[in-house]
């Protein structure tokens, strides 16, 4: 009896350790992929706390100029540094109290950002509901119309939106970003997705209830979709502070433009201040994702109100 018992025991054995060293090697892989995607983001954080000096040592050579004074973006390899020889907040100090170009971008980035996240939603929510309430064939027809643009890159449809916004005579000033922006049909197209996994028992029970369409829609469907639409409200919100090619074609007023042209073009200047700059430019967008990180996982695993 004992032989065979232990017969037995070792297949079991040894099935335990295959998926353990399966589990190992995943741990480590994806050990090995974070410590590269976090790299340049932990560089970036703790080199805004070099002094200029130390700097312009390690990296002045990015940014050297060549024998006509043009700029040499590769001149020589550089020096990165994870530590700092000794910590500075003479970057910030510069970017925060010397600089106001800096504090005037911040502002308009977050006057673009933000409206255009909040109205696309609203806009977005009435536009899904009619999609998924009205009958008639010309509803699947617009909607593959809505598919087809947000396949579209920006760049292609740039061109478009240029010469409308010229026709209206709006370029040069907010409304050239906010238009375009609130009416982009990326979360009309999310949210339809979202509200036709709404059971149609509900809707008819409200219906048999005596409820109207517009108390269906504010008791039924938008506790339903309320994550999805804060989800989506996030995602805009940062695709909209990173913009760069809206501000660069439509606004010409260098006081109208966001924080991410400004980011651009700091490394014309101090090389440190860029540093400080792109750190404090990540701030926004990394509150808003530990804010709204609870709303993204939920909006991506329950739809409608059914999980998947």
């Amino acid at each position: 009896m004992k032989r065979i018992s232990d017969m037995d025991a070792g297949p079991v054995r040894k099935n335990k350790v295959g998926p353990r060293i399966k589990k190992v090697f995943i741990v480590i892989a994806a050990t090995i992929c974070m410590v590269f995607f976090l790299l340049p983001t932990v560089l970036t954080f703790t080199n805004s706390f070099m002094s200029a000096t130390e700097i312009k040592a390690n990296y002045g050579k990015v940014f050297a100029t060549n024998e006509k004074g043009g700029k040499v973006y590769i001149g020589e390899t550089v020096k990165l540094k994870l530590i700092p020889d000794m910590v500075s907040f003479e970057q910030y100090k510069t970017v925060l109290f010397k600089s106001p170009d800096y504090l005037f971008k911040f502002w308009n980035s977050l006057i673009y950002a933000l409206p255009i996240a909040i109205v696309q939603i609203l806009l977005a929510l009435g536009a899904s509901y009619a999609f998924v309430r009205l009958e008639g064939r010309w509803k699947y027809v617009l909607f593959f119309i809505y598919i087809m643009i947000c396949l579209m890159p920006y760049q292609v449809t740039l061109v478009p939106n240029y010469l409308v916004t010229n026709w209206l005579n709006l370029i040069n000033t907010r409304w050239a970003i906010w238009l375009p922006g609130i009416t982009s049909p990326f979360a009309v197209y999310l949210l339809t997705k979202s509200m036709k996994r709404i059971p149609k028992a509900l809707y008819e029970a409200a219906k048999v209830d005596g409820a109207s369409e517009w108390t269906i829609f504010t008791k039924v469907v938008m506790p339903l979709v309320k994550s999805t639409a804060f989800s989506v409200g996030i995602l805009i919100f940062i695709d909209y502070w990173n913009m760069v090619e809206q501000p660069l074609i439509l606004l010409k007023d260098d006081k109208l433009q966001p924080l991410s042209i400004f980011l651009s073009r700091i490394n014309e200047g101090e090389i440190g201040l860029a540093f400080a700059v792109a750190v404090i430019y990540m701030v926004p967008c990394v509150l808003t994702f530990l804010y709204g990180e609870d709303y993204l996982v939920e909006g991506i695993t329950t739809q409608g109100g059914v999980k998947g």
